[in-house]
């Protein structure tokens, strides 16, 4: 290689695309997280978690009522997307307040329906036994993984739904 073919390449250079999102959000804070903030946020839901048993109890009934229309009406599009809706708000609020089990339950539950057209009679009983664990979690403040009566009650309710979609 001669000393006249090394000059021929130009130096490579480094481009750096904008980041549109970095704009929006703004600097960062000093310090990162305000913790002052954070300890606020975690009052705040700590003082709620009284309120968010009668929150999860009116949830069940809403479910229940939701399942209740799915076998009346035989378990449609529209009626499915109930019971969607409302596991999807169970899942959405348990761990904030210490129920884990709460959230995974009801995310098993979403995943369950979330692309069913139609429930058979096997799958309506699934579903009707993922209301039946959100019961027992509520109703024995089965808060965190639950211990070993939560690990048991995932276990089984896996078992249920791996006989039925297999």
């Amino acid at each position: 290689m001669s000393e006249e073919d090394d000059n021929t390449f130009e130096k490579p250079s480094v481009i750096t695309p904008p980041n549109p999102l970095k704009a929006k959000v703004g600097p960062p804070m000093p310090g990162g997280v305000d913790m002052a903030a954070l300890e606020r946020a975690e009052k705040l839901i700590a003082g709620m978690s009284d309120s968010y048993l009668e929150w999860a109890q009116e949830d069940l009934k809403k479910l229940q009522a939701a399942y209740d229309d799915l076998v009346k009406h035989g378990s449609k599009k529209e009626q499915i997307k109930q019971v969607f809706e409302i596991a999807h708000d169970i899942k959405g609020q348990g761990g904030s307040f210490g129920y884990d089990l709460m959230t995974i339950v009801g995310n098993q539950l979403c995943r369950f329906t979330e692309k069913k057209e139609e429930l058979g009679p096997k799958e309506l009983q699934v579903v009707k036994v993922h209301i039946d664990t959100l019961r027992v979690i509520i109703g024995e403040r089965m808060k965190g993984d639950g211990g070993k009566a939560g690990q048991n009650l995932l276990k089984g309710l896996d078992m249920v739904v791996e006989k039925v979609t297999k």
